[in-house]
């Protein structure tokens, strides 16, 4: 019987643990839009292939370093920059694995990063990727992006994102 009541007092104060959470962890949630500017020619590429697959395009392996802007001109006001890749993951569909760092570098969210991680289907209006953590204010962070194609000047192309977090 002690062993009973024993494990019963361990369990209420696990709850009562896990229901003090710290309220930064839970805080309100954000929606960040921006312009991404994936520039894979000219004099100052921002994505650059570093691996080519075996067959096709299957494979492919591109880095990124990409612009993000308040607006879909590349002269518009900087915020922050996507950093990661795009792997080429499908044999038949243009389909990417993306695995990202969106770093902010002005606004309310200037020096905090948000992980995005996801399927890009290229060929659909929209896709969802996960937010999956985060740094400073988006410390442990979950979420999802929205993304579409505004402009798309072969190779080179403009996304937008609405990034919904909650931090």
């Amino acid at each position: 019987m002690a062993s009973g009541s024993w494990l019963c007092s361990v369990l209420l104060a696990l709850l009562a643990v896990l229901a003090a959470r710290p309220a930064a962890v839970s805080g309100a949630s954000a929606h960040l839009h921006f312009y991404m500017h994936d520039v894979l020619t000219g004099p100052a590429p921002t994505a650059v292939q570093v691996l080519d697959g075996p067959r096709g395009h299957f494979g492919d392996t591109i880095v990124i370093d990409d612009a993000l802007t308040a607006t879909s001109s590349a002269a518009s006001a900087g915020v922050g920059r996507a950093q990661g890749r795009y792997v080429w993951a499908s044999k038949g569909n243009p389909e990417l694995l993306v695995t990202m760092e969106v770093l902010l570098t002005s606004g309310p969210y200037a020096g905090s990063s948000v992980t995005v991680v996801g399927r890009d289907d290229i060929g659909a209006a929209v896709r969802e990727l996960s937010v999956i953590g985060g740094t400073g204010q988006f410390r442990m962070a979950r979420g999802y992006v929205l993304w579409k194609t505004v402009r798309l000047d072969h190779p080179n192309a403009v996304l937008e994102l609405d990034v919904f977090v909650n931090p």
